[in-house]
């Protein structure tokens, strides 16, 4: 016991002196656009745009955008060929002159869903390629991801959501972090939902609190007969 309590305890420590070098001792914030715009039966275009920051309302973090044209195999079946453009500032420090890194990412990605009960379940399986640059220096990196969701709606505007998501690389160590996820979302209208709640990332050597505001749309963009 005394052996596990002193692991504990250094696991601890060394957080605690990474926190100091990497924000991890700060909140942090996503803010985040997600829309789904319905083209035909078939077919819907992704939109998405999150901006990530290292402080609440400050210390930028990340860009991401990101786009996609889904194929709805049926109500519970979507695949998606997408873009994504992400641009990442990895210090915590707003350091002068400093050079931000870019990734362009080309993805895969296959959603199954079921309802169990009052429970609606989503599976988001999803292949990544990823062409980054930093400094002059280029890379590419392949990653798969899984997120299981589930929604339970608690009344007709009000809903619960939480998620958890593991990466994994297809190079190098496997592991690349895992995504804890929960939060209150609210029904504005037929289309238009908001959510807020808090996201756990955890990475090998890192752990990062998230506050999550987000807004998602889905107007319908076939023509009415």
């Amino acid at each position: 016991m005394k052996k596990i309590l002193c692991i504990i305890s250094i696991l601890i420590t060394t957080t605690a002196i990474n926190a100091q070098e990497t924000g991890e001792d700060n909140w942090g914030a996503w803010y985040m656009y997600f829309g789904t715009n319905k083209l035909s039966d078939k077919l819907s275009i992704h939109t998405e745009a999150q901006f990530r920051y290292y402080e609440k309302t400050s210390n930028f973090n990340q860009l991401l955008l990101r786009t996609g044209l889904n194929y709805h195999i049926n109500p519970e079946a979507i695949a998606t060929l997408g873009y994504g453009y992400i641009t990442t500032d990895g210090s915590y420090d707003e350091l002068p002159n400093e050079e931000n890194s870019k990734e362009h990412r080309i993805f895969e990605q296959f959603i199954l869903k079921n309802k169990v009960g009052e429970f609606h379940f989503e599976h988001r399986y999803r292949l990544e390629q990823r062409f980054l640059e930093s400094m002059g220096e280029t890379a590419t990196q392949h990653r798969a991801r899984y997120r299981l969701q589930v929604t339970l709606p608690l009344t007709d505007i009000f809903f619960l959501n939480v998620y958890d998501e593991i990466f994994i690389n297809l190079q190098d160590d496997a592991f690349g972090q895992n995504r804890l996820y929960g939060a209150l979302g609210v029904n504005v209208t037929e289309n238009l939902a908001i959510q807020g709640g808090y996201l756990k990332n955890h990475f090998s050597g890192a752990n990062y609190d998230r506050i999550q505001v987000g807004i998602f749309y889905s107007p319908d963009l076939r023509k009415k007969k």
